[in-house]
């Protein structure tokens, strides 16, 4: 570690808990020292040391076309030469919610907030309202941000309603949460027994235990039972949207959710989010109706021309390469892991990436929560040492951005599977 970075090291802990704004950043899960990024550029970071890496972390998943790519520079440049923020409505925020809605028909209207946290937090809300009902029904191993409801685990069954997994979360409240097992209609269909529930919120891949798709038929299924007993279906699409398809995973695997909220992709890697749904739905929002919700900065012209210049520039081709990508990638890892005799699992959706060492298969929560950390702590310092940042834990998800395609990604899996092969010697 150089002198520069303990002393910021040593700053940032003095200012922020941690020293960091988000505790995944302060490399608890693999050690070492975290880096302080100055720059992106493209497919690649630059630390204040002047190290560089290949990032597959992308802002956990925000960064879709690269860092600093110049259309988006630009369009947020030309931006803020008119304003960063006016609190009164502009053009480009009707110009994006028409994008969206065309890009995302289940999302007949729409409101803009600030996080993906924000978003998931309002559309429960709306959800209590318009069925009258106050439990929330949820995944293990799924995230849906820091909200009171959402901070949950499992207690003595899974059957069981949630219990605060962070203090200064009342247990009232998490009472109103039951946790289901991803990929598991049976569990569900249980929880939802009795009724009392007003939404079934669910990422439609799990994206915050590792890549991990649905099944055949699990999405179909929690329609299904949710238009039986009366419950609305949230599709969690914050990482999801614009990330695995033009039309988010409702339109990849044809499942059409009741509200779904975007984030990351959708506001162009900016501090933007999204939540939407069916009219009669959304119409209940303040002030067409009693539900209450607002933000001074939601909708601001930074996040609406990040996000215009972003999707603007989405194609279908652009996932059917990261499809190929992810498939190069689980290839070589297959591969390297094969010869080692070691198993691993390597999931891949569009532009999501999950790699699991030492496991044979993962369906849901269980098939993760006993990873070999350790193992991970080794591989990913191997892979950072050869000039390749992945996720800092083993239960995050890897993403792919149009500028890795190439000879950037070529250089890239073969230092990757180096790193694995040192691994597992």
């Amino acid at each position: 570690m150089t002198v520069v970075v303990e002393e910021l090291g040593s700053r940032s802990r003095a200012v922020m808990p941690g020293g960091v704004n988000s505790p995944v950043r302060a490399f608890t899960a693999v050690g070492g020292d975290p880096p302080f990024v100055v720059s992106g550029k493209g497919a690649h970071l630059r630390t204040v040391e002047g190290r560089e890496f290949v990032d597959f972390i992308a802002s956990w998943g925000g960064q879709i076309l690269g860092h600093a790519d110049p259309e988006v520079v630009q369009a947020v440049t030309e931006a803020a030469m008119r304003g960063t923020s006016f609190g009164v409505t502009t053009p480009a925020e009707v110009e994006l919610a028409e994008l969206v809605r065309e890009l995302v028909p289940s999302m007949e209207m729409m409101r803009m907030v600030n996080s993906g946290t924000e978003a998931t937090m309002s559309a429960l809300r709306l959800a209590r309202a318009a069925t009258g009902r106050s439990g929330v029904l949820v995944f293990e191993g799924c995230y849906h941000g820091h909200g009171d409801p959402f901070l949950v685990r499992a207690g003595s069954g899974l059957a069981m309603f949630g219990v605060p997994s962070s203090p200064g979360v009342p247990p009232e409240v998490t009472s109103l949460t039951r946790l289901a097992r991803y990929n598991d209609l049976a569990s569900v269909a249980t929880l939802l027994e009795g009724g009392g529930v007003a939404a079934v919120v669910v990422e439609p891949v799990a994206g915050n235990m590792g890549c991990v798709p649905p099944v055949p038929g699990f999405l179909e299924g929690l329609r299904r039972l949710c238009d039986q007993t009366g419950t609305l279906l949230v599709f969690d699409e914050v990482m999801t949207g614009f990330r695995v398809a033009r039309g988010g995973a409702q339109s990849l695997y044809e499942v059409t959710p009741d509200l779904t909220t975007l984030g990351k992709v959708a506001a162009g890697a900016t501090p933007g989010a999204l939540y939407g749904g069916r009219a009669d739905l959304m119409r209940m929002v303040s002030p067409d109706g009693p539900v209450y919700q607002a933000g001074t900065m939601s909708g601001n012209p930074l996040v609406t021309a990040a996000a215009m210049a972003t999707l603007n520039r989405l194609t279908d081709d652009l996932y059917e390469r990261f499809d190929a990508a992810g498939e190069r990638m689980a290839a070589e890892l297959r591969r390297v892991a094969g010869q080692a005799g070691h198993p691993i699992v390597v999931n891949y959706v569009g532009g999501m990436i999950g790699v699991f060492l030492g496991v044979e298969q993962v369906r849901s929560w269980d098939d993760v929560a006993e990873l070999d950390r350790g193992l991970f702590a080794r591989f990913f310092h191997a892979a950072l040492d050869r000039g390749v940042l992945v996720p800092p834990s083993p239960y995050e998800t890897w993403f792919l951005m149009e500028a890795h395609l190439g000879d950037v990604l070529d250089r890239a899996i073969e230092n990757i599977g180096a790193a694995l092969q040192e691994t597992l010697r």
